[in-house]
């Protein structure tokens, strides 16, 4: 499959030879970044619930903790890439349990590849602006952040966007991660809670149509893998002849039927940070929510975002011409692993991802996608209670889904 050697070979740019150790604890994070970055920690008023957000990064959650400077960090951090401080041609992959980019990748309305440039790795570059470029910190308090850019961006096609990014990043309180959760949460699970308010803006003097190019917010959390990870994805049931295809399972070749099960309600995918492979849902077959369980911690990771009634338009980043540039996903989920070369390129790692539609946006029309992320960790029999309401599925169900 042309995609997926491109991007296999794409990832392998990024390699730096000799992974650091992992610290174990959210502190002993927030340190190491101290040392390279300007770092802001959001709490709440517990102190245990927290989160570091990094400017450089165009205000990227980092990583966080449930349980205080000595509790688990969660986020996935590329530790020998951060120290190097050094700057890669193609892409900078930091890390961050919360980084905000803009699709498409690829196609006609690509705004990694510049015009009539052929899709292979040689003309891939990763819009500074999503890369390397700091976010101006408008406002601070001491659970919320707001941050702001204008960008130019140019597609494939040609066309040119003037935009404003506007990005709010806020703590999330226990009660009010109850409320969206719908489920209580008993005293012995902690929990840490936060979202993000992304906003684009058109700022130029032309409309963006369809027909020229449209752009989206994509927002991509890394997350620490184990081998007792579980990614879970609750769909909407129907006939494939009305609904279309529940997953898309090829993005990197077909996944292996041992590290996918779709069932009735919610399918489960492996996040052991083993195997290279990446899923996606449609419009037709995406709820507004995801999640994953780490059996070895005890950790369950619930993602929800904003996903408006009615919308079917989605870009595509396929790595190609596409006859159907709107006919993308809306929930991904992407598992790291060793490339054709048995090389670690990026983590490991797996990833829940979520996308706005496409922004059809006249002059000063904006387009808004919230995206929430809640961790809870504590005993299972406590946490089966949250799992069955949000993901509709026990955590024996999640635990036993794939042996």
């Amino acid at each position: 499959m042309k995609y997926a050697k491109l991007i296999l070979a794409m990832l392998t740019i990024t390699v730096i030879a000799g992974c650091s150790t992992s610290p174990n604890t959210f502190g002993d994070d927030v340190n190491f970044l101290k040392k390279h970055t300007d770092v802001i920690v959001l709490s709440d008023r517990s102190g245990q619930s927290q989160i570091a957000v990094v400017p450089q990064y165009q205000g990227r959650v980092m990583t966080s903790t449930a349980a205080g400077p000595d509790g688990d960090s969660y986020g996935f951090l590329k530790y020998d890439l951060i120290k190097s401080k050094t700057t890669e041609e193609h892409i900078n992959s930091y890390g961050g349990e919360d980084r905000f980019w803009i699709g498409p990748e690829g196609g006609q309305f690509s705004i990694f590849f510049a015009k009539d440039k052929s899709f292979d790795i040689e003309n891939w570059y990763t819009p500074a602006v999503i890369d390397t470029e700091a976010y101006r910190l408008t406002s601070q308090s001491p659970s919320k952040l707001s941050f702001t850019k204008n960008t130019k961006l140019t597609n494939y096609s040609g066309t040119q966007f003037d935009l404003r990014i506007n990005r709010t990043v806020q703590m999330i309180s226990r009660d009010f991660a109850a409320i969206n959760l719908g489920a209580r949460i008993p005293a012995t699970v902690n929990v840490v809670g936060y979202q993000t308010v992304n906003k684009i803006t058109n700022i130029g003097t032309e409309a963006w149509k369809k027909d020229t190019g449209l752009l989206s917010i994509w927002i991509l959390g890394m997350f620490k893998h184990s081998p007792d990870t579980t990614v879970v994805i609750p769909f909407v049931p129907g006939t494939e002849s009305r609904l279309g295809p529940i997953v898309n399972d090829e993005y990197f070749g077909k996944v292996p039927a041992e590290r996918l099960i779709v069932k009735d309600k919610a399918l489960f995918f492996k996040a052991d940070g083993e195997y290279r492979s990446k899923i996606g849902l449609a419009p037709s077959r995406a709820r507004p929510v995801a999640g994953s369980y780490d059996a070895g911690s005890g950790q369950l990771t619930i993602v929800m975002y904003t996903k408006p009634a009615g919308a079917k338009d989605y870009v595509n980043s396929m790595w190609e011409l596409q006859e159907k540039p709107y006919g993308g996903d809306v929930v991904n989920s992407y598992n790291d692993g060793p490339n054709d070369l048995g090389e670690d390129a990026f983590g490991p790692f797996y990833e829940l991802e979520t996308s706005s539609p496409a922004a059809a946006l006249k002059p000063n029309e904006s387009l808004t996608h919230t995206h929430k992320t809640i961790h809870l960790q504590g005993p299972e029999k406590d946490l089966d209670n949250i799992a069955k309401i949000v993901l509709g599925v026990s955590i024996e169900d999640i635990k036993t889904a794939i042996q």
